[in-house]
């Protein structure tokens, strides 16, 4: 593989290709015309400025998971009965009104 100067973006691209569209690094490797060590190097070099982006997914899973709870603790409060089925909440009305 040849030497080469690679700027910033071809680099941080790479990167991209492994780390987001999931591509395998021998593969990018080979197809870039990049050594493998150099592309490790590269990894290294630039996750460490995306992992704020990390965090920030961490953070969104979390409140997904909050939102779904506090959502179906809303529906619960709706349902002043809690969580019977449908059939059980009409089956004295009916019964009731047949005698």
């Amino acid at each position: 593989m040849g030497t080469g100067n690679f700027s910033d973006d071809f680099k941080r691209d790479a990167v991209a290709q492994i780390t987001e569209r999931g591509y395998p690094i021998k593969e990018v490797s080979e197809r870039l015309g990049v050594s493998l060590h150099s592309l490790y190097a590269w990894k290294r070099k630039f996750a460490k400025a995306t992992s704020g982006d990390a965090d920030k997914d961490a953070e969104i899973r979390r409140l997904k998971r909050e939102l779904a709870r506090v959502s179906e603790e809303r529906d619960i409060l709706k349902n002043r009965r809690g969580l019977q089925p449908a059939c059980a909440r009409y089956k004295q009305p009916v019964l009731a009104s047949a005698a």
